[in-house]
């Protein structure tokens, strides 16, 4: 069957038309749960209304809140690094499949997503439990700075392991090399699970300084989308790593210097 023309086309403006929506509803939710007062905590930290159910609303419609906007900005943080590996899937399997291309492209990235929705599912629950035993001890809330700086020091310490560049190295590649390409639904979808899991493995570090230091904070999320993106994407992958990765360790003593109270 001959390739449609005008499919790359078509991908690359619902690519450009999907980043556009979620990057914009991601920022206006930003602002909006900006303008709720934070809770102030014993250790100078405030507790982000993320995590707390809004005035009677049920701990299930937070969390169906949560997961809206949760992979709402996971859509915007992540397409620039899935699109190119949808792109790959799509000059793999363009030969046998070119009339259910479009499809078959959508049950990778549903298939991606969904991997994030369970990561999501995973964080709520957590980040729930761990600030409201933060809110019944003080003692431990005055540690939270202390902790902030040392997850961002130790995720500065990961980007420079052979653990990371050995995942960053199979985002860059095909996991059917040498195989049959996943030219059907059922393939395609498990492909993009594949993906979504290989994903959050090799994001996690990066993911986990912005669950500490401000989910909803949009100076960070930008800092650490534009992190993910350049290690993914950048041809000297390995250096921008590294270069990430002095950053975190400088960021994470300054956090703990900070909250030492020597700064």
């Amino acid at each position: 069957m001959t390739p449609d023309r005008n499919a790359p086309r078509t991908f690359f403006g619902v690519i450009a038309l999907l980043f556009a929506a979620s990057l914009t509803v991601t920022i206006l939710w930003s602002i909006s749960m900006s303008a709720m007062k934070e809770m102030p905590m014993p250790g100078g930290w405030s507790m982000s209304m993320t995590w707390m159910p809004v005035s009677e609303q049920s701990l299930f419609n937070a969390a169906t809140s949560f997961l809206a906007m949760w992979d709402t900005m996971m859509l915007a943080m992540m397409l620039p690094c899935l699109a190119p590996m949808l792109l790959r899937y799509r000059k793999a399997v363009q030969e046998t499949s070119a009339g259910r291309l479009g499809w078959l492209t959508a049950l990778v990235g549903f298939g991606y997503f969904l991997v994030w929705t369970i990561v999501g599912l995973a964080v709520f629950p957590l980040g729930v439990a761990l600030n409201t035993i933060l809110m019944q001890y003080q003692t431990l809330s005055s540690i939270v700075p202390f902790a902030m700086g040392i997850v961002v020091l130790a995720v500065g310490l990961l980007q420079l392991t052979d653990w990371k560049w050995r995942q960053l190295a199979c985002c860059r590649e095909l996991p059917f090399r040498g195989q049959a390409a996943p030219d059907d639904a059922s393939r395609a979808w498990k492909h993009g699970l594949y993906l979504g899991v290989r994903c959050c493995r090799c994001s996690a570090g990066l993911m986990s300084v912005l669950l500490v230091v401000g989910m909803m904070n949009l100076f960070v999320m930008a800092i650490v989308t534009a992190a993910i993106v350049f290690e993914r994407l950048a041809p000297a992958s390995k250096w921008v790593t590294v270069t990430i990765g002095t950053m975190g360790i400088g960021a994470g003593f300054f956090l703990i210097v900070r909250a030492a109270g020597i700064l």
